[in-house]
């Protein structure tokens, strides 16, 4: 499980295709200190995927995206050079200072604008439609593993707002319009609507 809360950004170092090019092996630089500490097999989120790290180095992690993750994220677009947001997983007693994250992407959204909006910059994000009725205002979302407060909705459109820090220490640095975007829906929005179907 996951915060939301970005601790570090990575870039893509290397890609090298596997389980005869369906899959595929990244190589994530990560400027985290201790990253020695990282154990194989313990999961880190990348731009809000849960990977599980098979590798490490003294300053890259290794993990492999399998053919179903490539197709329901944006890791099948990424080349080298990408820059990821990084986050390790939550430990019991941990700050949980944005919302509960599985890093489980549940579709990939578009980016369709970023408009200043007095000091911070208000964000547009259209997904698919049947992402759509689980997003509300005032409601948490991950974009691209970021956690975020939802301020309006319009249809399959949503807006948020980015502080000038969040932008600093996220790949929203780079992000413009157009750009695809993994899309993680709120846990308690998921089942909510789950149970309804039964009511």
């Amino acid at each position: 499980m996951f915060t939301g809360i970005i601790t570090a950004r990575g870039t893509v170092r290397a890609i090298e295709p596997i389980g005869a090019g369906r899959d595929m092996r990244l190589v994530i630089a990560a400027p985290w200190a201790d990253i020695a500490a990282i154990p194989i097999g313990a999961s880190v989120a990348c731009s809000g995927c849960c990977l599980t790290a098979t590798g490490i180095g003294p300053d890259w992690f290794a993990a492999d995206a399998s053919a179903e993750t490539l197709s329901k994220t944006k890791l099948g677009a990424w080349i080298v050079g990408s820059a990821v947001n990084l986050e390790r997983p939550l430990r019991v007693g941990d700050e949980l200072g944005g919302h509960i994250v599985a890093g489980h992407v549940d579709g990939v959204g578009e980016t369709l604008s970023a408009t200043r909006e007095n000091g911070s910059t208000r964000w547009l994000f259209r997904v698919p439609d049947h992402l759509a009725r689980y997003i509300a205002p005032k409601g948490s979302v991950a974009v691209d593993g970021v956690s975020l407060t939802v301020n309006e909705v319009n249809g399959a459109t949503f807006g948020v707002n980015i502080i000038p820090h969040t932008t600093e220490v996220t790949t929203f640095a780079f992000l413009k319009p157009g750009d695809p975007v993994n899309i993680e829906i709120d846990t308690v929005a998921r089942y909510v609507a789950r149970l309804t179907e039964f009511a």
